[in-house]
């Protein structure tokens, strides 16, 4: 991946994106400024100057590359030579089947290979404010916490107002452990909304018993708190946590996201349900569906005991829980290109959970892909956008075009995702039989699933590196 470059990449933020974005251009053979502006300013979470600097967990969760989606990005990482993954592998702690590090060694291992490659230069400094216009390959990379300068000048330049407040994220469900012999398809009134064919929503009905234990469970679970900083962020137009709408009355929910108007149960058409909660399709493969106006402070376990009493519900598998925290994020499939470009302004490229990706490595393999971009950029290239059927392709594909539009006019729906099996485009055909040709039973089907999504992941990754990068896969 060595070859002429005809200008330097400006990569503003050295956390874990940014830092993998630098590392991925040098490597290409392009120079590189990285700035950051920890210690001259720092952020409310950040606590050193050290770069890819951890201020939460130490965990990369699982690096099970053959049953879990994020191992499996771990596993296409080191493939493509991630500087984050060698750090995080060398400074690795004991966490069973989780990759978890040492966040001093890790920041450290990442700081001094990025301080002593010969093309990256690291500036230390606040961008405050849009990129100097003679900056024609700059990668935007500054995170959750973004500046207040840089982010109002990105909300001017777009014209968007989804930066900085409190970002309120409903569950997340696979649609195929929705038990659909209780739940069904139907829009309210039968309405054909835009993109919608009358039979949109996923219904889960209530009796009155279920519901008024419902809404004691969401009144009596356990709250995530909010951090001292974030305590002054408003919420996003409005939403408010269910809880918090249940703790307003015993009648708030069924007059609200649960309402139980222009509905009819085909199971018992004959009975009237008391409350019903809806699931909207939130990706265009209709693997995901998101449970509507449920937005939640509820921690994860209470969260998933809550909503699995939910009939229809009780074996859910959830691809994202619910949340309610400060972010920073752009409305991506709007805004950016299919190679993480503003539309409104092409020079600028963004990376990191800024885009619409949840989690360390998620973010990093973003910034990895956004570097690679970058540097075909700068050698005035193409790069083709990796396969969707790999970890890294599926989780760009989410940030810029996998996601739907709501079926009804209202605020923006776009919302942070981890990596995970949903995003992926199904198999052609899903294994049936175990390799003795016996039958494959229950939970041994969504195993071998997971395997074979897998298995064909880094088999089309290391295809698309051998055409595209012109670099060994590494096993």
């Amino acid at each position: 991946m060595t070859g002429p470059h005809s200008n330097i990449v400006h990569v503003i933020g050295a956390g874990l994106a940014g830092s993998e974005a630098a590392w991925q251009l040098a490597k290409s053979g392009v120079p590189v400024v990285l700035h950051e502006m920890r210690p001259d300013r720092m952020t409310e979470a950040h606590r050193t100057d050290g770069l890819a600097e951890l201020v939460c967990s130490n965990s990369f969760r699982s690096d099970d590359a053959a049953n879990n989606a994020v191992g499996l990005l771990h596993a296409e990482m080191r493939r493509l030579g991630s500087l984050i993954m060698r750090a995080a592998d060398a400074n690795q702690v004991p966490a069973g089947g989780a990759l978890a590090v040492d966040r001093d060694g890790f920041s450290a291992a990442v700081t001094k290979a990025l301080n002593e490659h010969p093309l990256i230069e690291i500036a230390r400094g606040e961008i405050a404010g849009l990129p100097p216009a003679d900056w024609s390959n700059v990668i935007v990379a500054t995170g959750p916490l973004t500046s207040a300068p840089l982010a109002d000048a990105i909300r001017e330049l777009t014209d968007e107002n989804a930066l900085a407040f409190f970002d309120a994220i409903a569950p997340i469900v696979h649609r195929e452990s929705i038990d659909m012999s209780v739940a069904w398809f139907q829009s309210r009134y039968d309405k054909v909304g835009p993109g919608g064919n009358g039979a949109d929503y996923i219904n889960c009905p209530m009796t009155k018993e279920q519901y008024d234990g419902f809404v004691a469970a969401l009144i009596a679970g356990e709250k995530t708190e909010f951090k001292e900083w974030e305590t002054n962020t408003p919420y996003f137009d409005g939403c408010l946590p269910i809880e918090v709408m249940a703790e307003r009355g015993p009648e708030t929910l069924r007059h609200g996201p649960m309402k139980p108007v222009g509905l009819t149960n085909p199971h018992d058409p004959t009975t009237k349900a008391y409350a019903i909660v809806q699931l909207r399709q939130d990706n265009k493969l209709g693997t995901l569906y998101n449970i509507v106006g449920f937005q939640t402070k509820l921690k994860y376990g209470e969260q998933q005991r809550i909503f699995r009493t939910i009939p229809g519900l009780e074996k859910a598998e959830f691809a994202r829980l619910g949340g309610l925290h400060r972010n920073t994020f752009l409305n991506s499939p709007k805004l950016l290109d299919g190679q993480l470009r503003l539309r409104a302004q092409p020079r600028l490229r963004f990376a990191g959970q800024m885009t619409g990706c949840e989690g360390y490595v998620e973010s990093a393999s973003v910034g990895l892909i956004a570097g690679l971009y970058a540097a075909a950029d700068a050698r005035g290239e193409t790069l083709a956008s990796p396969p969707a059927t790999t970890a890294l392709g599926s989780l760009l594909g989410h940030i810029t075009g996998g996601h739907i539009e709501t079926i009804e006019p209202g605020t923006r729906s776009f919302q942070p995702m981890n990596i995970n099996f949903g995003l992926f485009p199904p198999l052609a055909s899903a294994p049936t039989k175990k390799p003795d040709g016996t039958r494959l039973r229950g939970n041994e089907k969504t195993v071998a699933k997971k395997q074979a999504m897998s298995a064909l992941a880094l088999a089309d990754l290391d295809r698309w590196i051998a055409d595209h990068l012109r670099i060994a896969a590494a096993a």
